[in-house]
């Protein structure tokens, strides 16, 4: 787009020059004044489309800046290391990071952070768009806060995790305004290979010169710069800008910041896929439906162990445990002098110490170890439960009282409904979708082959997913992965993409190069469909582009010489009226296709999973094909109409 702002300067000289000297030798002052206003309405089509697709972003980011208002914190003073309820009310943009705030109902938190302390329902809508309140607490994955939000009810303690400046809200507006924009490698290799098309042209303009000098065919200044603005790609060209933008924009849409337009892209290029079983695959609140005492082991007794081994269990399943015993007639309660053991990743059990009594409850395969080096065996009918249970998509957990094993708890979930089709159309794109759970083999096995994944990794810890996809990326493949925990960082840095929850912690979010505002873990299956459709509407555009300088090129170089060797008629395809009429149109055609086109690059071509092969054929078809006899038609439509006025 640069050397066509340059033949403009250099046909707005020309037609001074013709103005003043009424010099005849570069054709009619009209013609060449007509020239400059259409290439000059090429450049700013070109702009339009860029600046259009930034307006969508600078409207979303002026709508963010209200959010961002200076607000009153409670700031929470400390002295020492002790917190006290020594509340001062000040002005948001003196918190600093490390500085805890108190919000409570009705309040707008002021900064981003992670609760320390309490639970509360809050309104995210005006970073999400979701009227639905969500639930934050301490301690767990889902304890990060963000700027802007309200809290709708309860009491929180907050701990800043950014410094003024550098908040969510701050960065998301420098994303959407496009400031932070860079281009892709892809971007920059389409770029470079315009240029060497610029260049060729450059070449093939100049050296037509001595061609003409030869054949006693004058060609003015206006012919030689109307062929090479003509021939060069100019459509891509004004509309690769705007199309890397506007797939940020479509992320955005779908409530996904991207912190590059690289990640997006990448993103199309990815082939395998990392879940979390719970949550994405599956409902993700597992639920306990029975109870399956040891022989020998009384009912009662049994329930009541793994009820009071799940007292502190604050998940869904350590929950459901509790209520289906209250259900069965057994209340568990706390007693001062117990010792509660939180469940941990390593032990991969929970529990509790009382008086002479030692409970844990936790993966099989944990509390067999357990009990083996007490000296204990396994009883048979445990095993055997265990096995059926995970057998049908169960998760079992068994209870130990003091290296005894004593029984089974049956765990169920539920795999969410549509998800075997989802799974289905990336295998179509060519993407290999790995669920990642912490069950054992045997029940991650029989749920992926429910839902339709084509591998699996049980009883996975943290270095498992690091490990797995070094190997993946090893051979040459790119991944991406989703998740929201402090454990979960180190595998989303090391992704090729890596979304990260925003109801997830502030390591998570820094780790990843994708932020989902909705907090959706099938989200990544939507990304990869944006980012492979960001990439087919550059391919598909280029090719068009290109495409179309094979029609132009059949309207302007016969109409060149036609005068001085008549055989190139047979060349004239189109039949165009004359030389300038033929130049004209081919310029006018090359300024209008680009607003034309406008509307695709910003909405993006339709993808559909039908295969590499099959897309390319198709996008060829369409784009390739099309893109040879649109000008054809465009360009004769447009002589046609030239042909009314000029005699």
């Amino acid at each position: 787009m640069f050397t066509v702002e340059i033949g403009t300067v250099v046909i707005l000289a020309v037609s001074a020059w013709q103005a003043a000297t009424g010099d005849p030798s570069q054709g009619a002052l009209w013609y060449n004044i007509t020239i400059f206003a259409i290439l000059l309405i090429t450049v700013l089509f070109a702009n339009f489309a860029e600046a259009l697709a930034e307006a969508r972003g600078k409207a979303q980011a002026e709508s963010l800046r209200k959010t961002r208002e200076d607000t009153p914190a409670k700031k929470v003073f400390i002295v020492g290391e002790m917190y006290v309820n020594e509340v001062k009310i000040v002005s948001s943009s003196q918190l600093r990071k490390g500085d805890i705030f108190l919000c409570e109902a009705g309040d707008i938190i002021p900064m981003d952070g992670e609760i320390v302390e309490g639970l509360a329902t809050i309104d995210e809508s005006a970073i999400t768009g979701e009227s639905a309140p969500v639930i934050r607490e301490a301690g767990g994955d889902k304890s990060s806060v963000t700027g802007g939000t309200k809290v709708l009810s309860d009491k929180i303690k907050v701990k800043v995790t950014t410094e003024p400046g550098e908040s969510f809200l701050d960065k998301m507006i420098a994303l959407v305004e496009g400031a932070s924009r860079q281009k892709t490698p892809n971007e920059i290799a389409l770029t470079i290979l315009l240029a060497a098309f610029t260049l060729i042209f450059i070449i093939v303009c100049v050296t037509l010169k001595p061609f003409a000098d030869y054949a006693n065919t004058p060609i003015t200044i206006a012919a030689f710069i109307s062929l090479f603005v003509c021939l060069i790609p100019t459509t891509i060209g004004g509309l690769l800008s705007a199309i890397g933008i506007a797939g940020m924009d479509r992320a955005l849409r779908a409530n996904v910041i991207a912190k590059s337009g690289k990640a997006v892209e990448t993103a199309g290029d990815v082939d395998v896929l990392l879940l979390d079983k719970t949550g994405t695959i599956t409902i993700g609140n597992r639920k306990a439906t029975n109870f399956y005492p040891a022989n020998a082991v009384n009912e009662k007794e049994f329930i009541y162990h793994a009820a009071l081994g799940s007292l502190s269990d604050d998940t869904p399943e350590g929950k459901s445990i509790v209520e289906l015993a209250l259900q069965n007639g057994v209340n568990a309660r706390p007693d001062a002098g117990m010792q509660f053991i939180k469940f941990s990743a390593e032990t991969r059990s929970s529990g509790v110490d009382a008086a002479g009594v030692k409970i844990r409850k936790g993966a099989f395969d944990a509390i067999r170890s357990m009990a083996t080096k007490a000296g204990n065996t396994v009883p048979k009918e445990t095993e055997e439960k265990v096995k059926l249970i995970a057998g049908n998509g169960g998760t079992p957990l068994v209870v130990i009282v003091n290296s005894e094993i004593k029984g089974v708890i049956e765990l169920q979930d539920i795999i969410k409904p549509g998800i075997q089709e989802r799974f289905e159309r990336l295998r179509k794109m060519g993407v290999k979708t790995v669920m990642v759970t912490g069950d054992n083999p045997l029940t991650a096995k029989y749920i992926a082959n429910v839902a339709g994944v084509d591998d699996f990794i049980a009883e996975a810890k943290p270095e498992d997913k690091m490990n797995y996809i070094r190997r993946e990326q090893h051979s040459g493949k790119l991944v991406a992965m989703m998740g929201d925990g402090t454990n979960d960082a180190p595998a989303l840095a090391q992704a090729d993409v890596g979304v990260s929850m925003n109801s997830g912690t502030q390591a998570a979010k820094e780790a990843g190069n994708m932020i989902d505002l909705d907090n959706d873990p099938t989200k990544l299956i939507e990304v990869v469909e944006i980012g492979k459709q960001l990439l087919i509407t550059r391919g598909t555009l280029t090719t068009f582009s290109i495409a179309n300088d094979v029609a132009k090129y059949f309207a302007i170089v016969p109409a060149l010489f036609i005068a001085s060797i008549p055989a190139l008629q047979s060349l004239n395809i189109m039949n165009l009226k004359s030389p300038e009429s033929a130049i004209l149109s081919a310029v006018i055609f090359n300024a209008i296709i680009i607003p034309m086109l406008i509307p695709l690059a910003l909405r993006g071509v339709a993808y559909k999973p039908i295969g590499a092969s099959a897309l390319l054929r198709r996008n060829l078809l369409i784009y390739g094909l099309g893109g040879i006899i649109a000008p054809f038609i465009g360009i004769k439509l447009i002589d046609l109409l030239l042909s009314l006025f000029m005699y």
